[in-house]
C-alpha cells in the first residue's frame, strides 16, 4: 500500500518489489531493484526515508523517521525480519538480522553487522566492518559493545544520550508517559488525513 503523509508521496523506483501487503507511507525513496517484503512498514513523519538500489527489507520490518531524524538507507543492505530501524543512516552493504534494532541517530558504518535480536542505540556510531553479536548492545560514539548482562554498564554511558529528550522531546524526570503519549497520539493523529495512492 502507498500513502501519502502530509502531501508528500512515496516514490518508487519501476524496478523495485513493493509486496501488496507492505506498506510505504510519506516522504520516501526507494531505489532500484529494491524488495519490501510482506508486512514490512516504511513510515516517514516529518523527516525523509532514502533507501538506495538492492536493498532487501524482508517481512514485518519497521523502518521509520521523524522530523528530527530522518533515515538513510544506502545500497546493497539486508534488514531481516521484525528488524526496527528508526531515523538512522547506514552505509553501503550492512546486515541487520532478525529482530535487532537500530535507534534515533545511529550511524552504521559500511559492511557492519547487526546480528540477531542486537541493538545500536540512539547517536551511536559503529565503524565500518563491525559486528554487534546476538543479543549485544552497541552504545556511544565511537560505540562500544555490551552483553546484555552488563546493565550498569550500557547506563553509564547510555544516561547521558537522553533518550527521553531525544525521541519524545522531554527531559528526565518530566518525561512522564502521560507526557510522551499524549505528545505521541498528537504527532502520530497527523495520520487521519492520509490518502491512499495504490493499493497492492
Amino acid at each position: 500500500m502507498i500513502i501519502s503523509h502530509k502531501g508528500k508521496k512515496p516514490e518508487v523506483h519501476s524496478s523495485a518489489y513493493i509486496a501488496p501487503t507492505a506498506v510505504i507511507c510519506g516522504d520516501v525513496r526507494v531505489g532500484p531493484n529494491c524488495r519490501v517484503m510482506h508486512g514490512a512498514s516504511i513510515i516517514a513523519e516529518g523527516g525523509k526515508i532514502t533507501i538506495g538500489e538492492h536493498c532487501i527489507i524482508f517481512e514485518n520490518a519497521v523502518v521509520r523517521s521523524n522530523a528530527k531524524h530522518s533515515a538513510t538507507i544506502e545500497n546493497f543492505c539486508l534488514i531481516g525480519p521484525n528488524a526496527h530501524v528508526v531515523g538512522c543512516t547506514i552505509e553501503d552493504e550492512v546486515f541487520i538480522a532478525t529482530g535487532a534494532a537500530i535507534f534515533h541517530g545511529a550511524h552504521l558504518g559500511k559492511g557492519s553487522q547487526i546480528r540477531i535480536n542486537a541493538v545500536v542505540h540512539l547517536n551511536s556510531y559503529l565503524e565500518p566492518g563491525a559486528l554487534v553479536p546476538i543479543g549485544w548492545i552497541a552504545v556511544g560514539n565511537p560505540a562500544k559493545l555490551f552483553s546484555p548482562g552488563q546493565h550498569e554498564e550500557i547506563w553509564k554511558i547510555q544516561e547521558p544520550l537522553n533518550f527521553p529528550l531525544t525521541v519524545y522531546g522531554f527531559d528526565r524526570p518530566e518525561a512522564t508517559m502521560k507526557k510522551i503519549t499524549q505528545r505521541l497520539a498528537e504527532n502520530l493523529g497527523s495520520h487521519i488525513d492520509d490518502t491512499i495512492i495504490s493499493e497492492g
